[in-house]
């Protein structure tokens, strides 16, 4: 029996003993995990989601977290500008080995869903208390008021007299 599983924004394509590299997820080595996102149930009758398997699941071990190979962008601007940048990147990914798949009773095995680090993040924001949301607020900033400039002197009226005096 085999599942094709979606984790991450990808598909997998999993049978029992399977060792897998997905996208990071928000648990630690050696915790027992599940994918409740089945696409596809394979074997003797497949079963096609609609977009998921109700009740379906992939439960899976950790085994570490890793980085993926280095990816490295070279960026040149000829001509002009005769600049150049390189910049890599190493994607952190969790390695896991799946244990089993469940065709039906994925609510009632108490195994905790699979989520991404983004995903947990939110969660975790979502779930705190409005107390501890209050706090984590920053403090907002009195604006200061402008100093008030005073209005500009007005040059005194010519009188007839500096009119003179300047004759």
């Amino acid at each position: 029996m085999f599942a094709v599983l979606k984790t991450g924004g990808k598909q997998y394509k999993v049978q029992a003993g399977d060792v897998l590299r997905v996208e990071l997820i928000a648990a630690s080595a050696g915790a027992k995990v599940q994918f409740n996102e089945i696409l596809m149930l394979g074997g003797d009758a497949p079963i096609l989601g609609a977009p998921f398997v109700k009740g379906a699941a992939v439960q899976a071990e950790i085994i570490d977290e890793i980085k993926a190979d280095k990816v490295i962008t070279f960026h040149k601007r000829r001509r002009k500008h005769s600049s150049q940048r390189t910049r890599g990147h190493r994607q952190k990914l969790t390695l896991l080995r799946v244990t089993d798949i469940l065709a039906s009773g994925a609510e009632t095995s108490g195994v905790a869903a699979a989520i991404g680090t983004h995903a947990a993040r939110v969660a975790a924001h979502d779930a705190a208390p409005a107390e501890v949301k209050a706090a984590a607020k920053p403090v907002a900033k009195v604006a200061k008021a402008a100093p008030t400039k005073a209005a500009p002197k007005k040059p005194a009226a010519k009188t007839a007299e500096a009119a003179v005096t300047k004759e």
